[in-house]
Parts: C-alpha cells; sequence; structure tokens
C-alpha cells in the first residue's frame, strides 16, 4: 500500500475520531457501525462490476433478501399461525417448486412447436390457480392469527448470528435463478433485468403478510449482545462505571456499540481477506480478462456466461450477508425502508469514488460516503446558517435552512463528479 493510500484512510479515520471528540462517541461508533456494513455491501458490488463488468443495479433486493433471512432464521416461531396453516403453506411452496420443475423438464423434453408450447400453457397456468388454491386458505388462517401483533409464522428462533450466512445463502440462490435467466443479456438490460427483479423482491416481502408481517414490520428481533438496561444492571458493569468515573448509561450505550462494531469487523476483515484472495488468483486474473475482453477470453476457450454467474452469486451473497448485519443491528425488519437511492445508488458511488476494481479502494469508499452521507444530514443546516447569516430573517432564507437537510444529496453528486473529473478510476485505483 502507498503513502497516498495510507493517508486516505488516515483521514477518513480522523473524520470519525473528530465526529467522536466534536459530537460524541455515540454518534460516531453508531456511524461507524453502519459504515462496516456498507464496506461490506461495496465489496459485493465490487465483485460484481470490478472483477466482471456485472451492472447490477438490483443491490437493495439482496440486501432485503439479507433482512429477511433474520426473519426466516431468527424471530421466535408463533405456534398460533403454524397450527393455523403452516403446514398447508408449506405444502403449497412445495407444490409451486414442482410445477416449475415440471414446466422445465416438458420444455426442455418436447420439441419446439404448438404442442410444446399448448402444453406449457395448460400446465403453468393449471399449476397456478392449484397453486393459489392450497395456499390462499392457508395465508388468510395464519394472518387472522393476532394480526396486531402476529399475523406471521415467525421464524425458527435460531441465535441470530446464524441468520448472516443465512442471508448470503438466501442471496446467493435468488442471485442463481436471476444469472440463469439474465447474465445472457447486454449489460444495459442486465441493469434493468436486476432492478426490476429488486423491486419484485420488494413487493413480496410487503405483502405477503404471512413471511414478514409485510409493512406492519417485524420487531424485537433477538441481538447478538447484550441490551443496555442489562449491562447498566450488571455489577461488574457499575464498579467499572465507578473505577473510571463514568456514566453507566451512556458508556452502556458505548459498549453495545463497540460489540457491534467488533462483530462487523470480524466479518469485513474476512470478507476482505477472500476478495484479496480471489482477485490476485488465476481465477481473479481469468475474470478481469474476461472483463476487459469477453470476445478474447471466449477465444481462449473461456465459458464466459458461466464465470459471470459464479461472481455474480459470490458478490450477492456478500451484499446478502451484509444486509442480515443491517437488519440485526436495526432490530427489526421494516421492507418500507429499503430505497434504490440508499441500498443501490450510494452503494454505488462507494464503489466507484473508492475505486472499482480494487478491493482497499472499495473499503475507503465505503466509509468515506457513508460518513459523509451520514453526517450532511447536521452539517448541512449549519453551514447553511452561515452562508445566509446576512440575510433578512424569513422569505428565501428560511427556504434555504430548511432545505438544507437536503444537501447530501447535492454533497454526493458534487463528490463523485470531483472524482471522476480528477481521478477518474478512483482514490485507490486498480493495479
Amino acid at each position: 500500500m502507498t503513502l497516498k493510500n495510507i493517508l486516505y484512510f488516515a483521514f477518513v479515520a480522523a473524520l470519525f475520531i473528530g465526529t467522536g471528540i466534536l459530537q460524541s462517541w455515540n454518534l460516531a461508533l453508531s456511524v461507524l457501525n453502519y459504515a462496516i456494513i456498507s464496506a461490506v455491501m461495496a465489496q459485493g458490488v465490487n465483485m460484481q462490476w470490478g472483477y466482471a463488468g456485472l451492472f447490477n443495479t438490483g443491490v437493495m433486493g439482496f440486501v432485503a433478501l439479507g433482512g429477511l433471512a433474520v426473519v426466516l432464521t431468527s424471530a421466535a416461531p408463533v405456534p398460533d399461525a403454524w397450527a393455523a396453516g403452516g403446514p398447508r403453506i408449506l405444502g403449497a411452496l412445495v407444490l409451486g417448486a414442482l410445477i416449475i420443475g415440471l414446466a422445465i423438464f416438458l420444455y426442455k423434453r418436447m420439441h419446439k412447436g404448438r404442442a410444446r408450447n399448448l402444453t406449457m400453457l395448460v400446465v403453468l397456468v393449471g399449476g397456478f390457480f392449484l397453486y393459489r388454491a392450497v395456499l390462499d386458505p392457508a395465508v388468510v388462517a395464519v394472518e387472522a392469527v393476532r394480526p396486531a401483533s402476529a399475523g406471521f409464522l415467525g421464524g425458527l428462533g435460531l441465535p441470530i448470528l446464524f441468520s448472516w450466512p443465512v442471508g448470503g445463502v438466501l442471496a446467493a440462490v435468488a442471485a442463481w435463478a436471476i444469472g440463469k435467466t439474465a447474465l445472457g443479456l447486454r449489460s444495459d438490460y442486465l441493469a434493468i433485468a436486476t432492478l426490476g427483479i429488486a423491486e419484485i423482491v420488494l413487493a413480496v416481502m410487503k405483502n405477503e403478510d404471512w413471511m414478514d408481517r409485510g409493512v406492519k414490520n417485524v420487531i424485537s428481533l433477538p441481538r447478538p449482545v447484550p441490551y443496555e438496561v442489562n449491562l447498566q444492571q450488571a455489577p461488574w458493569f457499575l464498579d467499572m462505571a465507578a473505577k473510571y468515573h463514568f456514566d453507566p448509561v451512556v458508556g452502556s450505550s458505548v459498549m453495545v456499540k463497540l460489540m457491534y462494531a467488533g462483530l462487523f469487523s470480524v466479518v469485513l476483515i474476512i470478507v476482505l481477506i477472500l476478495a484479496e484472495l480471489m482477485l490476485k488468483s488465476p481465477w481473479g486474473r481469468m475474470m478481469r480478462a474476461i472483463r476487459d475482453n469477453e470476445t478474447a477470453a471466449e477465444a481462449m476457450g473461456k465459458d464466459v456466461t458461466r464465470r459471470h454467474l459464479q461472481v455474480f452469486i459470490l458478490g450477492s451473497a456478500v451484499i446478502g450477508i451484509a444486509g442480515a448485519m443491517m437488519t440485526t443491528i436495526d432490530g427489526q425488519l421494516t421492507p418500507t425502508s429499503y430505497q434504490p437511492l440508499r441500498y443501490t445508488f450510494l452503494v454505488w458511488v462507494m464503489v466507484i469514488v473508492g475505486g472499482s476494481g480494487n478491493n482497499w479502494g472499495s473499503l475507503l469508499g465505503g466509509f468515506l460516503i457513508w460518513w459523509l452521507w451520514s453526517q450532511m444530514e447536521s452539517i448541512g443546516p449549519a453551514t447553511m446558517g452561515l452562508i445566509t447569516a446576512g440575510l433578512p430573517d424569513g422569505g428565501l432564507k428560511s427556504h434555504l435552512i430548511d432545505a438544507a437537510a437536503q444537501m447530501r444529496l447535492l454533497m454526493m453528486g458534487v463528490v463523485l463528479l470531483l472524482v471522476l473529473r480528477f481521478s477518474p478510476r478512483g482514490l485507490i485505483p486498480e493495479r
């Protein structure tokens, strides 16, 4: 790593330390935790774009699947809901999978023509109505079980750390399904397809209450770290607070955030090490060769579509793990909170500003851009107040100050333009 790169990371570290000194360590650690999660997301996107040139605009969908995995894995089960319709819902899902499998089997075995088309129409349309006939009554029964507090099947009740790899697996399975149909398309078509599929994932999560309560949200998810109130009642923690003269209430919040930071950092370090090993391996060199010239790679006997599918699945799995981490620290699943601006556009800005194709660049971009994004909402009004200090109260001054909270959108655009102008390959470009 060059001196310039070390200075970049030192500058970003100074931003977080300055936040702790000038504002509060509680805030600084909160921003740090989300920055670590954002850096993991950026690593997943960098695998897809930086390694293989795959333009995935459906990042939001894979993040949401990671969040869904937390509910399915770690939320407490609802026995009454399972008794009302759980087995029938599982049976309907198995039936749906069998219908799709039958359609694929017939499509491959039958000769192209009118008979195959009619057969596919009968199987898919008839199978759809059969599937809904089995599923719908069970869904109604489950969602009628205490709809204000439950109304869904719940999860398996496992420790929440188990949900992180499950989030990666769930995102990887979805990426495989998407990749088998969309990776043969041109890059612009792939972008449209992934964006549309991400919206479909969110639509399902918002409307299938039996699975995740939809827009009513799943709250009170288990935590991998103690609750603040438990720390405040622990004798050893109170003794430490008395010894070092700090407020137990504030100290408990800082301690919990430090525990989260430790867990998230372990995941980030593992992902970064594996990403570096992948990039420097023969497989990584092959992926970059495919990215730079697919025609030449195909001429050398490389299966381009298969390799694209591999890296698309790997990157999506990393994004899914980050999505599970995000839901873990939030303590709840809120499907309406998944917005393209936050979970697709901002992650792309992190990769582009940091330097696509370079894992350290994506790491830097994740920390820097998230700090700017989170801090500009508070810095913006203060900055606008100084700018408009000479204007009379009311009118234009009030309008500018009220709109200052949106300065972070302007700031993201300015940062992106400046980096593309003066360092087109990012702050830490690919070597």
